[in-house]
């Protein structure tokens, strides 16, 4: 089932899953938007709830309940959980940041044949391309075949991209808003 060209009041009432590893950075942008405006979250994170700034357990867990531990503590394992568990995958990264996980997150989603799209983000100006990520949202919603769309959204880690988690988050915020609930 594809979306108009244009999300309208009614196509909101569908509502929106939001899957995620929980990752500082980009997973944990994504889980405080969707905690801050009542969008289900799930998806999965390492076994022990282990994130880099919560590495013993229960982790990320104790902040996110509603996400699933994998039996790995091998992040590579909830990388591929989250991207199959999606209907698209939406990577937000900063030029010149080298992330692995996200490489990872790229090659399941080519992989497991998901859409894969693009949120180009400045940490110094975060809102600065608003109406691009818009669209990018919008056609990512297009191609999502879920009632509720589920979709991932991956990125560097805080420690890779420092001052991520909060451009993400401003970004995320603006961007998700219509689908508060």
């Amino acid at each position: 089932m594809r979306m108009p060209h244009r999300v309208r009041r009614r196509d909101v009432a569908r509502g929106l899953r939001i899957v995620t590893g929980g990752q500082s950075g980009v997973d944990r942008a994504a889980l405080e938007v969707a905690v801050a405006l009542g969008i289900p979250y799930g998806g999965w994170c390492p076994a022990g709830g282990w994130a880099e700034d919560l590495p013993g357990p229960p982790g990320v867990l104790a902040l996110y309940p509603d996400l699933t531990p994998t039996v790995s503590t091998d992040p590579t394992a909830r990388t591929l959980l989250n991207v199959r568990e999606a209907d698209a995958v939406l990577v937000i990264d900063v030029a010149g940041a080298a992330s692995p996980g996200t490489d990872e997150t790229r090659r399941c989603a080519i992989q497991e044949g998901r859409p894969l799209h693009h949120l180009p983000i400045d940490v110094e100006r975060p809102l600065w391309l608003v109406g691009a990520a818009r669209q990018v949202l919008v056609h990512a919603l297009r191609e999502a075949e879920g009632a509720p769309p589920t979709l991932d959204f991956a990125g560097p880690r805080e420690s890779e991209a420092p001052g991520i988690q909060a451009a993400a988050t401003s970004l995320l915020r603006e961007i998700l808003a219509p689908f508060a609930r």
